[in-house]
């Protein structure tokens, strides 16, 4: 008669399998599993299968034969990942395809394997502990120091997975890094205790933690109804395809399009263009700003504009008072690596300025993040596309705004993944920082984002028109508006330096 199986004979069963198996069985599972992970995340948003792909990364992890089979296994878990997450990426090459169209497959797998690099050196590292414990700290610290090195690329972090679930509201407490933590504690640590010990007690106990987890993230999440001002935004969303948002015939269209919605009642108190929203540099712009003045008639504008002074050329947004004037300007200062800027421009300066720079230099940076005031409306920090995707960026400035506003053109990211990725990290900032979320987008997703992460009103995606809505109050600082990662960092030494102590006190 054959025995029954437990969970535990079966885990171990897996692993023994993928470890004795080709290496083409355990690569293509590795691939594979990094892939399903990506699932998790938008537009797919399927948290249960992602969760599932992270358990198959952790179970093929037990099945490396040494550490150099396991940086293998990390890297391939990642280039899986990565190439499924981040397939957007080809999208900036196909808006001139005859032109820069080759680069496209060559610009997904260099950033998927580059950024693989990191996973692979987590999984190398906990590989010489044989441990999936050590795999959870490593992994948060890869995911950390992508966020950092080479000015960093935190998109897309692995606990980003939990933003339409209660669990996103920890984000407060712990920040998109502590997230990254709890998820892959969530995931490995049972499997650490069913494999060693096969105690159902334990593994109880541990599930038992991961609802509490839940419930604790439901709490954080509740209140009665979101604060609300009594001050009124429009967003104006002009959807100015990429191909046909600088052809002369078409840049007078777009321009009029946005002043249109503009001259609508009732007025608003404040009204918000998009990045890079009119035709000329902002230095030439005198006739242009008037124009737009007097169709706002009374009302604040807020606008994405090119400028040039004697160092170069600038991604601005400009704020333009009731006479039109320019009143406050903010220069993007964290610039898209070969979109507005070529780093290492000697090796790739056959790509010119970026991709998205309408001059050949490409831009250069702004000073840095800042706070901004209009008068009866409030402080903002201003965010212009890409400058979103940084946390801890945007927790460095001393001080406190009522809302956040990013003006983007997402045009760029291609009309399946990349607008909806970028629209789950404004949810993200909103709940980490406690305050509203403002975005206008040329092609979309303009939206209002209460201080939780609350998509409260919102233009589809490709549609041009306008939206008026009621900015939402601000909520109290959060843990991570004031602490940033650094508590974070600290856990995770604390747990590092906790974890060599039993393992020598106790073994492991």
């Amino acid at each position: 008669m054959r025995p029954n199986r437990t969970a535990p004979d079966l885990l171990n069963h897996l692993v023994l399998w993928l470890s004795s198996g080709h290496i083409s069985r355990r690569a293509t599972v590795a691939a594979g599993a990094g892939g399903v992970m990506a699932l998790g995340h938008p537009p797919f948003d399927w948290l249960a299968i992602g969760l599932f792909g992270l358990v198959l990364c952790g179970v093929i992890f037990l099945g490396a034969n040494g550490v150099r089979q396991a940086a293998w296994i990390g890297w391939l878990c990642g280039l899986g990942y990565f190439a499924v997450l981040l397939h957007w990426v080809v999208e900036p090459f196909l808006v001139y395809p005859e032109q820069d169209g080759w680069m496209a497959p060559f610009a997904l797998f260099f950033l998927s394997g580059g950024l693989a690099l990191f996973w692979a050196a987590a999984f190398a590292f906990a590989r010489r502990f044989a441990s999936l414990v050590v795999l959870c700290l490593a992994l948060t610290v890869a995911e950390g120091l992508r966020s950092y090195v080479l000015t960093g690329f935190p998109w897309g972090l692995i606990g980003y997975v939990w933003l339409n679930s209660p669990v996103s509201q920890l984000g407060a407490w712990v920040g998109p890094h502590g997230l990254t933590l709890l998820t892959l504690t969530l995931v490995f640590l049972p499997l650490a205790v069913l494999r060693a010990t096969r105690s159902w007690t334990a593994l109880a106990v541990l599930l038992g933690g991961g609802l509490a987890v839940l419930v604790l993230g439901y709490w954080q999440g509740q209140d009665p109804a979101p604060r609300m001002t009594d001050t009124t935004l429009r967003l104006i969303q002009p959807n100015a395809p990429q191909d046909q948002k600088w052809r002369p015939e078409n840049r007078e269209l777009f321009f009029q399009r946005q002043l249109g919605f503009t001259r609508q009642d009732p007025r608003p108190d404040l009204i918000v263009w998009p990045e890079t929203a009119i035709p000329v540099l902002l230095n030439d712009a005198d006739d242009v700003l008037a124009q737009i003045a007097t169709t706002a008639n009374g009302t604040t504008v807020v606008l994405g504009a090119q400028r040039y002074d004697a160092w170069g050329y600038y991604n601005s947004l400009a704020v333009l008072d009731p006479r039109g004037q320019i009143s406050h300007r903010y220069d993007k200062h964290h610039l898209v690596p070969f979109g507005e800027y070529i780093p290492f421009l000697g090796l790739f300066g056959i790509l010119g300025g970026g991709l998205a720079a309408q001059f050949g230099g490409g831009y250069q940076p702004g000073v840095g993040p800042t706070v901004l005031a209009v008068d009866g409306v409030g402080k903002f920090l201003p965010l212009i596309c890409y400058e979103l995707v940084f946390p801890h960026e945007i927790g460095s400035v001393s001080q406190r705004a009522d809302f956040m506003l990013q003006i983007t053109n997402d045009a760029w990211f291609g009309t399946f993944s990349g607008p909806y990725q970028h629209l789950a990290q404004a949810r993200m900032r909103a709940i980490e920082q406690g305050l509203p979320m403002v975005r206008a987008a040329n092609t979309g997703v303009s939206a209002v984002i209460d201080a939780k992460g609350k998509l409260l009103q919102h233009l589809p995606l490709g549609q041009a028109g306008y939206l008026d809505a009621v900015l939402p109050a601000p909520g109290p600082p959060t843990v991570y508006s004031r602490f940033g990662d650094g508590l974070v960092f600290l856990l995770l030494g604390l747990l590092a330096v906790g974890y060599i102590l039993c393992r020598r006190g106790f073994g492991d």
